[in-house]
């Protein structure tokens, strides 16, 4: 089995991406609904690792 190297950044998009995937498929009824909701929680999920992202990068000087 290959090995895969990510960097943290790569490892974080897909970690949004496979989370928002179950939270979607697991807490609504309709497909329109699950895609919906998967879009939006991988939507604050980026915004959120951008967002602690710029707030390390300024508070570490």
């Amino acid at each position: 089995m290959p090995k895969m190297n990510l960097s943290h950044f790569e490892a974080a998009l897909l970690f949004s991406l496979f989370t928002s995937v179950v939270l979607g498929v697991v807490t609504k009824r309709t497909d329109r609904e699950r895609i919906e909701y998967g879009a939006y929680t991988f939507v604050c999920f980026l915004v959120a690792l951008f967002g602690l992202g710029w707030l390390m990068y300024l508070g570490h000087g």
